[in-house]
């Protein structure tokens, strides 16, 4: 004599970053062809969804005896968890299990859709719009009061990346995006020329694709010298610079600028000298020219030497190690 089926358990779940309805085939054939449906939340996302597919759900919140029981003869039911007390149910299953007192049903879990990557990204934009809202400090600021911060953000970025941590560089890197998404955020609320962050990446993708069209067209670039030189020219055509020096901040670090004047000049094949005048401002106006034209980041090699030297002042205090 054989035993009675103790039946199947599946539970369902899709991704709040998903667009409700887009569910994988595997979970519309398992939606169909379960015995019964149950959704804890009559509010659940999906539900408009089902009902449109024909999909009949029951508004139960069962217990995991009650689950169990719900399975016996051989029948599948299937969950569409809510989040709120869905840890209560899979523990009552595990202990349900574990007492071997019952038959247990076959339990699966089905993810019915999935993230892409990137997707937190959304889950950013929704925190920062609710603390945008809601944070009396967050509320009130401006790009020009959070300004600094960026400057700050971008300097700690470079440190992490030049220290090798790994651990920093992750946290930084999401500084340095809180600073694009907060100010995204402040820009969706100006009266005359509001964009939000979808415009401002948007804005990049074009740019990326247009910049690379041996990647996204027809044009080819076998080496790195080739990428560079398409990047450049398509700037030239996109920027119509009057100068070589248009576009370049005069509020970066002062090595920095010098290189990439230095640069500009290089690329643009004028005939340009240096300054003959005396001072160290000039001296390190030259330097700064030497490291572009030998491909060094003046700045990078500066902050190394630094480095460098703060651990020699270290060592002379006794603290290294």
């Amino acid at each position: 004599m054989t035993s009675e089926s103790p039946g199947r358990i599946v539970l369902l779940t899709a991704s709040h970053r998903v667009a409700p309805g887009l569910l994988s085939w595997p979970a519309w054939q398992a939606l169909h062809g379960a015995d019964r449906v149950l959704c804890p939340d009559e509010d659940h996302p999906q539900l408009p969804y089902l009902r449109e597919a024909g999909v009949a759900v029951e508004h139960l919140r069962p217990t995991a005896e009650e689950l169990v029981e719900a399975c016996a003869g051989g029948r599948t039911v299937l969950l569409l968890p809510s989040g709120e007390g869905d840890r209560a149910l899979t523990d009552g299953l595990a202990r349900l299990a574990g007492s071997g007192r019952v038959s247990m049903p076959d339990l699966e879990l089905l993810p019915g859709s999935y993230d892409l990557p990137g997707a937190r990204l959304l889950d950013l934009v929704q925190i920062m719009d609710r603390i945008r809202r809601e944070c009396p400090w967050t509320s009130r600021q401006t790009h020009q009061g959070l300004a600094k911060y960026a400057i700050e953000e971008a300097y700690e970025l470079v440190e992490a990346i030049e220290e090798g941590d790994r651990r920093e560089l992750r946290e930084e890197l999401g500084d340095v995006l809180l600073q694009v998404v907060f100010h995204a955020r402040i820009a969706e609320e100006d009266a005359e020329e509001p964009f939000s962050v979808d415009d401002v990446a948007g804005t990049l993708v074009e740019k990326l694709i247009h910049r690379h069209p041996h990647v996204f067209g027809d044009a080819t670039a076998e080496t790195p010298e080739d990428v560079h030189a398409h990047w450049l020219r398509t700037k030239a055509i996109e920027k119509q610079r009057e100068s070589v020096t248009d576009g370049v901040p005069l509020g970066q670090p002062g090595l920095a600028l010098a290189a990439k004047l230095a640069g500009r000049v290089r690329t643009a094949g004028l005939d340009v000298k240096l300054p003959a005048a005396e001072g160290i401002g000039y001296e390190l106006l030259a330097l700064a020219a030497r490291a572009d034209a030998a491909g060094v980041d003046p700045e990078a090699a500066l902050r190394a030497a630094a480095r460098t030297y703060r651990d020699a002042i270290r060592a002379a205090e006794g603290l290294d190690g």
